[in-house]
């Protein structure tokens, strides 16, 4: 039986964490990174699966490796700000919120995450 490849890995994945299913979605999606490591979709999907699982510094990591790739992605941005301020690393999270919100100033969650990280980390 064939094995399934990275896009339908991704598409079974991100259909479970569509439908909320966090930990079931980890394991698609973890598997469509080992097959696709350099795509930043999958990375980004699974990032979202992790912290869904609140599985946060495995989250964290996927974030920051689509912003390396990426630097002017804002929702990665603002993933990993979550992730971080998720550990409490409030400090660390201050500048990917900031960068987020000052690319997407229209988004208030951005915002609102940003100030918070601010308030903590003072």
């Amino acid at each position: 039986m064939d094995q399934p490849g990275a896009y339908e890995l991704f598409r079974q994945g991100t259909e479970l964490l569509e439908s909320g299913d966090f930990h079931a979605a980890t394991v698609p999606l973890g598997r469509a990174r080992e097959l696709a490591p350099d795509k930043d979709s999958v990375r980004e999907a699974y990032g979202r699966a992790l912290f869904g699982a609140q599985r946060f510094r495995e989250a964290a990591e996927e974030f920051e490796a689509v912003v390396e790739h990426a630097p002017t992605n804002d929702y990665a941005l603002f993933c990993l700000g979550r992730s971080l301020q998720q550990m409490g690393r409030h400090a660390e999270a201050r500048h990917p919120l900031a960068l987020a919100a000052n690319l997407q100033p229209h988004r208030a969650d951005y915002k609102k995450y940003r100030d918070k990280a601010r308030r903590r980390a003072a």
